[in-house]
């Protein structure tokens, strides 16, 4: 029953990106999103409650992706930290400009709420980073960490919304830098 659920989950999901990416975020409505999956809004409601959850879920299955990748303790810490946030952002690669769109609505003056849950979303994505990457600060060093951990993957991310380049090389020399400048000496 929960493996079809989640299947379930996973198809409404591709159908509202799908959706998306045809129009826009911001026209597709739930109500469409339902009638392209044969359900009733009460039938979509009990895997998505509104947009913003299936923007969370898309984030979910970035945090996934990087989350998949095999440890590597060998690697110097700036580059177990590179890996992970570009295996992030690749997964998100395809959904750039939807996720632009996602983060347009989501800092509409209107939307408080959406804001105060980013802040939530940005704080777990980075928390996921730093466990993958095995980071081995704690105390003040970790919060130190995290704190420029967090500087460098949003300024990373507003880089790669905005990065044409063929493989995002511009996000990739961008981050390479910022990681290398604040962690690659310090052995994390």
């Amino acid at each position: 029953m929960m493996q079809h659920h989640a299947a379930e989950r996973d198809a409404i999901l591709d159908a509202a990106l799908h959706l998306a990416l045809h129009s826009s975020w911001a026209s597709f409505s739930l109500l469409q999103l339902a009638e392209s999956r044969e359900l009733t809004l009460a039938e979509l409601g009990r895997h998505f409650r509104s947009r913003d959850d299936l923007a969370e879920a898309l984030f979910d299955r970035a945090d996934a992706a990087m989350l998949a990748l095999p440890p590597d303790d060998d690697e110097p810490a700036d580059e177990r930290l590179f890996i992970r946030i570009m295996a992030w952002l690749d997964y998100l690669a395809p959904y750039r400009r939807l996720v632009r769109d996602m983060l347009a609505y989501k800092l509409e003056p209107g939307h408080l709420h959406l804001q105060a849950h980013g802040i939530t979303r940005i704080s777990r994505t980075v928390q996921w980073f730093m466990e993958a990457a095995r980071w081995q600060a704690s105390g003040a060093g970790r919060i130190g960490g995290e704190i420029l951990l967090t500087g460098i993957y949003l300024t990373t991310f507003a880089a790669f919304l905005a990065d044409d380049s063929e493989q995002h090389q511009a996000t990739r020399a961008l981050l390479s830098k910022l990681l290398h400048a604040t962690f690659g000496q310090a052995g994390h």
